[in-house]
């Protein structure tokens, strides 16, 4: 009788990805096609070394039984393991982290120099993040429609420096609809997540690709020139081509958390393939003689304004430890 029983249980379980989450409700997909609105059921063990403030995120494999099939409810019952995810600092919780999405392919970041301006400190911030979760990132910057000489000149400087990092750079108007054929071969059949500062275009660009969606957008704020939030939680949709990509929140700022001091580094790309060259196995490339990372700053071969992006970084990092 209880063998049945387990054979029933395992019968009735179905295997899903989470399209979208607020928190208590998930919207996810069966194998078949078919959606739910489902709840946890009971509490979650997760990864030791995340403290996260949600158990499951958008893009997440998991288990569920049907509880409601007239209704399209359901329970989830377990969360299968991640092949990676990318998290931000809690809005709620200081010293927690928020899991932004999971299991992605790749991330896209959304950048514009002007309505609203991007810095370079948020990019580079972004890109550590990549780096550290083993997400490979894609840079894209929007309006170019808009640019003026300088706004030109900087672009040009800072896509050459992040292509020579090993980065794939693109220049776009999807107002225009300029230059986008190339950034959407991209995204076929690959799972990518989409981010930036809100009104750099990020839900435009949805709307461009998905235009049945309708997702809403909103001008930049003419008072304080950034963007107005549009997206309340990360969404993700199927592309008619083949693959999906996740919508989330406009992010105003990014930080840099689980990581040691000793370890930043090894997330710039120009700076990880010299550390051996370092005197000292736990150089932080600051004050220490002898330091490759320093010299290659002063020879021109890393480029000063990633050096001072990784001060920076490094200056936020908790030194409560140390």
């Amino acid at each position: 009788m209880l063998y049945a029983y387990f054979l029933i249980l395992i019968y009735c379980l179905l295997k899903a990805l989470v399209y979208r989450s607020t928190g208590s409700w998930y919207t996810v997909k069966d194998e078949k096609g078919q959606f739910y609105n489902a709840r946890i059921k009971g509490v979650f063990k997760i990864d030791d070394d995340i403290t996260s403030t949600n158990p499951i995120a958008v893009g997440d494999e998991v288990t569920i039984e049907p509880e409601n099939v007239t209704e399209g409810t359901a329970i989830i019952t377990d969360i299968l393991p991640r092949k990676n995810y990318i998290n931000r600092q809690s809005p709620r919780v200081k010293h927690q982290q928020h899991i932004i999405a999971a299991n992605l392919d790749q991330s896209l970041l959304i950048a514009t120099l002007k309505d609203p301006r991007t810095s370079q400190g948020f990019i580079d911030r972004f890109l550590v993040v990549c780096e550290m979760y083993h997400v490979p990132a894609v840079i894209v910057f929007n309006k170019i429609d808009i640019y003026r000489d300088k706004e030109q000149e900087k672009l040009k400087e800072l896509q050459e420096m992040y292509a020579a990092l090993g980065y794939k750079v693109f220049r776009v108007s999807v107002e225009h609809k300029s230059g986008l054929d190339t950034l959407e071969a991209l995204l076929k059949d690959r799972t990518t997540l989409v981010s930036g500062h809100s009104g750099v275009g990020k839900s435009t660009f949805i709307n461009y690709l998905l235009p049945d969606q309708q997702i809403k957008t909103q001008t930049v704020s003419k008072w304080s020139g950034k963007g107005l939030h549009t997206t309340t939680f990360a969404t993700m949709y199927d592309l008619p081509e083949g693959g999906r990509i996740i919508d989330t929140p406009g992010i105003r700022e990014l930080a840099v958390t689980g990581l040691e001091r000793e370890e930043l580094s090894h997330y710039f790309p120009e700076m990880r393939e010299r550390l051996h060259d370092c005197r000292y196995n736990n150089c932080i490339h600051i004050n220490e003689p002898d330091c490759a990372i320093k010299e290659a700053v002063n020879n021109g071969h890393i480029h000063p304004d990633r050096y001072v992006s990784y001060l920076t970084i490094l200056e936020s990092i908790n030194t409560k430890n140390y």
